[in-house]
């Protein structure tokens, strides 16, 4: 098993197993992939590049839940 890796996630420093694509860190993680938005290194990164994306150490991301109301 590769060794985990280490990043920032909203300004802190996570460690988290090496080779997750966005869906699978994100449930790592207990978010629900359908309900917040990702930046990725300093960009938006649309949902349509995060089965490819493969997260790695030293990456910096911002995950906003998104909520609803009335």
């Amino acid at each position: 098993m590769p060794d985990p890796i280490t990043l920032q996630l909203n300004g802190e420093s996570h460690t988290c197993p090496a080779g997750l694509k966005v869906p699978q860190f994100l449930e790592h993680l207990g978010f629900n992939p359908r309900l917040v938005a990702l930046e990725y290194n300093g960009e938006i990164l649309h949902r349509q590049f995060w089965t490819t994306t493969e997260i790695r150490g030293g990456d910096r991301l911002e995950v906003v839940t998104i909520v609803g109301g009335g």
